[in-house]
């Protein structure tokens, strides 16, 4: 029979106050203390702080406590920049100062391969001891910490009475956060909250309006989930916000995306002179000024050759094919989606690059048998989704390429796919991390291997 933990009268600890000293913070940047023989997770706190905190939720394994007063403040606490920053899930670590954030990201990076043994060496003198060694960290990849988001979904929703709030998701619930404005979106969508509300207030129907996506790129765009029929009256409310807001709007019924205002074509640079179109539906990094430096170092890490044959996994729309096309011999790009294939074909014409060309494949899937797997490759970059690429690593392991670097957007999944890669007869020459997401948990890595 199951056991299963029962909070008793004798043990009950909810609604009351604890004072604690926290220690670490843990992967979602929340602080972490010990009481009554437990862990207690309290957001908002730092290491190093002593705090008041109430109990508000009780596990067998651990506490969770919400934080009522900062007794001792650590040396690293800021005063948050946005107003909203108590509601918000959006920033979790704001109240930390910037260089802060970075050394917590990369502990907790280098906690996790710790665990998956992927910075241990090889066995001494065939005893059990292993030896550890330093990972090979380089300087972290940075830009301005503000104003640097350009692609975002703003919620809607509304109440019984129809009306709406429009805003961002509250710290653990499905609730929006009404915001005024938002310091990490680019200008001028940081303040257009006011403006949505008031338009959004005049449109007609029964909750029209399921979220609005912001995109700035070469023009900003908003894109418009309509969950009824536009009306005439709608459509022209839309119509002259456009005009005053100085951007375009496209519509999206849930079937697809089209155009309420004459629209340009979607695009970005990279790489100086490299023009990437795409579609508003098409992932692009959201932090423009990161994403070129990160390009730039890849570039700088693989040391292209003219004589290079490179491998781009997971290559998108060719944010990274494209520049390296420009320094290669050849440069093979593979992805997931048809449609994303299709628009890096283009994209590659358009910048009339003729030495690299396209292909859909499944790379979680057996590709052995597809023939660009049988060309002789110097170098590879994998540029994989959150769920990681080992089984795609797996398969690829057998090329026994020389380079592989690998651009990392889930911690977890890279410690477990750097696991594969050491256990394979790769190193680790190079470490750093990309601050694409400043003052949120998210942390983005960069790794170059080598055999």
């Amino acid at each position: 029979m199951a056991n299963f933990f029962k909070v008793t009268p004798k043990t009950q600890k909810l609604g009351q106050q604890c004072t604690v000293n926290i220690s670490r913070l843990d992967a979602n940047g929340c602080g972490v203390a010990h009481y009554q023989q437990k862990n207690i997770f309290i957001d908002g706190a730092l290491p190093s702080e002593t705090v008041v905190a109430k109990v508000i939720e009780q596990k067998s394994k651990y506490y969770r406590g919400k934080l009522v007063e900062i007794v001792t403040a650590a040396e690293h606490r800021v005063k948050p920049r946005c107003q909203h920053f108590a509601r918000c899930g959006g920033c979790d670590i704001q109240h930390l100062a910037s260089e802060e954030q970075l050394s917590f990201k990369q502990q907790k990076i280098t906690e996790l391969f710790a665990r998956n043994e992927v910075i241990q060496g090889r066995q001494s003198n065939n005893q059990s001891l292993k030896i550890k060694r330093e990972l090979p960290w380089q300087t972290p990849i940075t830009d301005k910490e503000w104003h640097y988001r350009r692609k975002a979904r703003i919620g809607v929703q509304y109440n019984k009475k129809g009306q709406a709030t429009i805003g961002f998701r509250q710290k653990a619930s499905n609730q929006l956060v009404a915001i005024k404005t938002c310091p990490v979106l680019v200008e001028p969508f940081d303040s257009l909250f006011h403006s949505l509300n008031v338009l959004i207030a005049a449109v007609s129907g029964k909750n029209p309006i399921g979220h609005i996506e912001i995109i700035a790129s070469n023009v900003n765009t908003l894109i418009i989930r309509q969950l009824v029929k536009m009306s005439v009256q709608d459509r022209a409310l839309w119509l002259v916000f456009a005009q005053q807001h100085q951007c375009q709007i496209m519509v999206d019924d849930g079937q697809s995306i089209l155009p309420l205002t004459t629209c340009e074509e979607l695009s970005y640079q990279i790489d100086t002179d490299i023009n990437i179109t795409f579609n508003p539906d098409n992932f692009i990094q959201v932090n423009h000024q990161i994403n070129t430096k990160m390009v730039a170092m890849a570039m700088a890490w693989l040391a292209l050759t003219p004589q290079d044959t490179v491998l781009d996994l997971f290559c998108g729309l060719g944010n990274f094919s494209l520049p390296l096309a420009k320094r290669v011999n050849r440069v093979v790009g593979v992805e997931g989606v048809d449609e994303m294939v299709v628009q890096a074909q283009q994209n590659a014409q358009a910048n009339q690059l003729t030495n690299c060309q396209f292909y859909q494949a499944d790379l979680n899937n057996d590709w052995q048998s597809y023939p660009w797997k049988n060309e002789t490759y110097t170098k590879v970059l994998i540029d994989p989704a959150r769920a990681g690429a080992y089984k795609a690593i797996a398969q690829l392991v057998k090329l026994k390429i020389p380079q592989l670097l690998y651009v990392s957007c889930d911690p977890a999944t890279l410690a477990k796919d750097s696991q594969l890669l050491l256990s394979q007869g790769y190193k680790i020459e190079k470490i750093s991390l990309i601050d694409m997401f400043s003052h949120t948990k998210h942390i983005e890595t960069m790794v170059l291997f080598v055999r």
